[in-house]
């Protein structure tokens, strides 16, 4: 996540000379820190969650699911071969998910490999102690950031696209410009645009939210003292099913953003991540 809260840094030289780079205050501090917080907190959650998954690779609708009843997804193993299974569509996935080989050469029937989990080894106690422990400094960061956004008004200023941006033909404007790989330059470069806000938006509004709440609708405590949660997501399994669906939006969500850093200039990227200046790309 960003904010795009720009200024002009006129402590950087030349920056108002002509044909000269100008340097802005992009990311401010409760950004920078929300965002390198976020990394760690969603890398571990993300690892353990997969070890947790582990114990029970299989996903239901409804407030029940055992190994008897249907599973609309499922990550296991028939005789020498791994699958996944979602509805009635069965994909081999040997050696990838389902059955693999660790790195002892050992062949092991597990939905994930060690590599992607924490632990590495299966302990399903560990990983939810390390699962929970950063469930909430995410959920945390996610109430403290947005009780920020509000008082400084920087989800209705820079995220909420106005609605002349929102138009069919201004969004295709923008896809297009995003297939060609050409990003803003100049003064362009000081805002948002509309993809950007978009996904942002559906992020902090949408995904998160919808995370966290299904976290706390598979708790039994929580049940107990919120139970309007398991009628809000039709019961503890599909709550299950879309903290999981949720989960894997929220990877995709990552995975692009990281390839647009990359594609953008990462040096830039990553120096306004840290330092908050950003130097906005020559037209």
């Amino acid at each position: 996540m960003t904010d795009t809260g720009l200024h002009i840094d006129e402590t950087v030289p030349g920056h108002l000379k002509t044909g000269e780079p100008t340097t802005v205050y992009r990311h401010r501090l409760p950004t920078r820190i929300w965002h390198w917080t976020n990394v760690v907190a969603l890398f571990i959650m993300l690892m353990s969650g997969l070890t947790i998954f582990n114990a029970h690779p299989r996903l239901y609708w409804g407030s029940y699911g055992a190994n008897h009843d249907y599973a609309w997804l499922q990550i296991g193993a028939a005789e020498d071969r791994g699958y996944l299974r979602v509805g009635s569509v069965t994909v081999d996935t040997t050696g990838v998910l389902g059955r693999w080989t660790n790195p002892s050469g050992n062949t092991v029937n597990r939905a994930f490999p060690s590599w992607a989990t924490i632990p590495s080894s299966y302990n399903l106690a560990l990983a939810r102690l390390w699962h929970l422990f950063f469930a909430w400094i995410f959920a945390g960061g996610i109430l403290l950031y947005g009780l920020w956004s509000l008082a400084s008004r920087h989800l209705t200023r820079d995220l909420v696209p106005p609605r002349a941006e929102i138009a069919p033909s201004h969004i295709l404007h923008d896809l297009a410009q995003h297939a060609r790989l050409r990003f803003p330059k100049g003064e362009a470069a000081r805002h948002y645009n509309v993809l950007q806000k978009l996904a942002y938006c559906g992020v902090l509004l949408v995904l998160l939210p919808a995370i966290v709440l299904t976290g706390l609708t598979m708790s039994p405590a929580m049940n107990a003292a919120w139970p309007w949660l398991l009628d809000l997501f039709g019961g503890r399994q599909s709550a299950r099913s879309i903290h999981f669906i949720a989960a894997v939006l929220l990877v995709l969500f990552i995975l692009v953003h990281v390839a647009m850093v990359l594609l953008a200039g990462p040096i830039n990227e990553l120096r306004s991540m840290v330092t908050g200046r950003y130097r906005l790309p020559k037209e």
